[in-house]
């Protein structure tokens, strides 16, 4: 099997928006009660235009399935890439703002500190990514001596962390050891996935320095696995659980999206209830209970009580990458009733502000 194809970097000019960004430095929404976030996840493809264009772009959900996400207007930390010392990675990350999986990446490269530039992709056309075969978000450039593509948000994370901790291995070897394998689903679609992606290859020494005891790798690749095949589905149900709820997370699109007040309305409108409909189809799908938002409680407690009492964080002193892979899908609702609801009847606060607060501090 051979490493991905490694992919020189487009040219920026007409590309989207770019955003220079080290650690991204909001205010927390449950304590200052911000307006609700737009949402995005895997852009579906399709051929229609116009209004029927703009009613696939409402069309998404969070999580994957699908998801509507429109290029952000505000401006970021600003980072440059150019400000590495001699031999740093430099980063290009192509998303949607606030895809929860985007979110991971961008959890883990804030805590580590490293710069990157941000590319939104539109999610309905998606030209900002015509150079990739792969036309999923997150994709990373890295360029730590010849440019590379990496695709996958684990496995985009477990290759950089491995790059981080040993310079034995170049990057692109290291992107060699996570390699696409087509499977078919049971109703007959191909899809790809990524062999060993929650795993860090390092070597025995390195790995005690990482690991002291095999039980704390062990512990953290189950719940970044859990993040990615369980968590990550419960929020698009719980987003869009109410027309009300639908309709606020449009409301908030539409304004920072700048449309036409015809086209705005319309977007709004259709959009959340197409969105509402849509998570009512995966609840049923991920068999989740007729109140969503007690499955919500319920991960999100267990997470919590993974983590344990005398514990700041499941990585202990500092998180890990099960830690930044559950805040990164967590915070992708703040402002939104279902984060507040979150944060009122369960018990993640105390960890979730600390999880603030650690990537604010390393992120500078």
């Amino acid at each position: 099997e051979r490493p991905l194809s490694a992919r020189p970097q487009p040219k920026m000019a007409g590309a989207g928006r770019v955003w220079r960004v080290g650690a991204l430095l909001l205010p927390p929404a449950w304590r200052l009660q911000a307006p609700g976030r737009a949402f995005g996840a895997a852009a579906g493809r399709g051929g229609n235009s116009g209004g029927g264009r703009l009613v696939l772009g409402a069309a998404f959900a969070l999580g994957g399935t699908a998801g509507l996400c429109l290029a952000a207007r505000q401006r970021l930390r600003e980072h440059s890439a150019a400000e590495l010392p001699a031999g740093s990675l430099q980063l290009t990350l192509y998303q949607y703002k606030t895809c929860p999986f985007c979110s991971k990446v961008r959890a883990f490269l804030d805590y580590h500190g490293l710069p990157y530039e941000i590319v939104e992709v539109n999610p309905i056309m998606r030209k900002e990514i015509k150079f990739s075969s792969y036309r999923k978000v997150p994709i990373l450039l890295a360029n730590a001596g010849s440019p590379l593509q990496l695709n996958d948000s684990s496995v985009i994370i477990s290759a950089i962390k491995t790059y981080l901790v040993s310079r034995r291995n170049s990057l692109e070897e290291i992107v060699s050891y996570y390699p696409p394998v087509k499977t078919v689903t049971e109703k007959g679609k191909e899809v790809v996935e990524y062999e060993n992606k929650y795993w860090l290859m390092l070597d025995e020494k390195e790995t005690k320095r990482v690991y002291p005891v095999k039980e704390v790798r062990v512990e953290e690749m189950k719940w970044r696995k859990w993040a990615d095949d369980w968590l990550v589905h419960l929020i698009s149900p719980n987003v869009y659980r109410t027309p009300k709820e639908a309709l606020a997370s449009f409301d908030y699109i539409v304004r920072e999206g700048k449309f036409g007040t015809l086209e705005g309305l319309f977007a709004k409108y259709v959009g959340a209830v197409a969105m509402f409909f849509v998570s009512k189809r995966l609840k049923k799908r991920h068999q989740l209970r007729d109140d969503v938002r007690e499955d919500l409680y319920e991960a999100v407690n267990e997470w919590v009580k993974a983590v344990g009492k005398n514990r700041l964080f499941m990585g202990g002193n500092q998180p890990n990458l099960a830690d930044l892979a559950v805040y990164g899908v967590l915070r992708v609702m703040e402002g939104l009733e279902a984060f507040d609801d979150m944060m009122a009847h369960t018990n993640i606060q105390p960890w979730y502000q600390r999880m603030e607060e650690v990537i604010e501090k390393t992120g500078v």
